[in-house]
């Protein structure tokens, strides 16, 4: 299982000079497995360069894994290469809701004046997955989605090949029930998902003085990722989402103060960066 960053930043796209080592690019990951199976998580803007990668690669399937509906995790589905080749079938899975289809709620991103071209007009053969309550198959992986403390419809996703287990939620607030530690993991947003994974993707978007200002918005502080990381027995942890107003010094700063929290229970955690590749067994 080999996953790709594609894009890293939380909110909305941040470009400029001091962004350059990490990245502006909202949310996209890329997973490769051994079948040839591609998984796309998240379409924000890194879709775009990930979509011209695929293209040039010749890549004829694509699922894409939706965390939920927000912005930065779908605006840039519209300049997703592989959409507008009529070889190609896309199937996108996101969090189920009560009100509309996923299609639907996707299809506004896609109509006038946002967009001038309409979904059903979309060359790709295309369809639409509400993500199932259990686990269920691509290929020869298994995936696990659940409900993630996050505003609106959100769901984060567990993803195993038989040798390695992979955790991805990107945005995440689940010190928003209450403290982390020393609670039953059963109780704690998200800890099936992540429990005992060996690599973790979470939301790290605040320091710790900026979150006491931002309770409620559906992000972490980088020290709840860390005690995050801790109550569920994850191996290695990604730090993800990284504020908009952070440039790649302070980011670093961020990153330190976490391997700082961490070095306790002999972890490293690491940033996020765009181009970013880790191997898992």
């Amino acid at each position: 299982m080999r996953v790709t960053i594609w894009g890293c930043r939380g909110s909305i796209p941040a470009p400029g000079p001091s962004t350059v080592r990490y990245g502006g690019n909202t949310p996209c990951v890329e997973l490769a497995l051994d079948d040839g199976t591609v998984l796309v998580l998240d379409a924000g803007t890194g879709i775009r360069t990930l979509g011209l990668d695929l293209a040039r690669r010749g890549t004829r399937k694509i699922d894409v894994c939706l965390t939920h509906l927000h912005l930065d995790h779908l605006e840039g589905l519209r300049f997703f290469e592989p959409l507008w080749d009529e070889r190609v079938a896309i199937d996108i899975w996101g969090p189920p809701s009560p009100v509309l289809t996923l299609r639907e709620r996707i299809a506004r991103a896609f109509s006038p004046p946002l967009f001038p071209i309409d979904l059903g007009d979309v060359p790709a053969r295309v369809a639409f997955h509400d993500t199932p309550r259990g686990r269920w198959a691509i290929g020869a992986t298994s995936l696990t989605a659940d409900f993630v403390v996050h505003p609106g419809p959100t769901v984060g996703y567990r993803i195993e090949n038989g040798t390695a287990a992979f955790a991805y939620l990107p945005d995440h607030e689940p010190a928003f029930t209450g403290a982390i530690r020393g609670r039953e993991l059963d109780w704690i947003s998200g800890g099936s998902l992540a429990r005992e994974s060996d690599l973790l993707v979470h939301d790290a978007q605040y320091f710790a003085d900026e979150y006491r200002t931002r309770v409620g918005w559906g992000h972490s502080s980088v020290d709840d990722a860390v005690a995050f990381t801790e109550a569920v027995g994850a191996r290695r942890l990604v730090l993800f989402h990284h504020e908009p107003t952070h440039s790649d010094e302070s980011l670093e700063r961020l990153e330190a103060h976490a391997r700082t929290l961490a070095g306790r229970n002999g972890s490293s955690p690491v940033l996020a960066q765009e181009g970013m590749v880790l191997e898992l067994p």
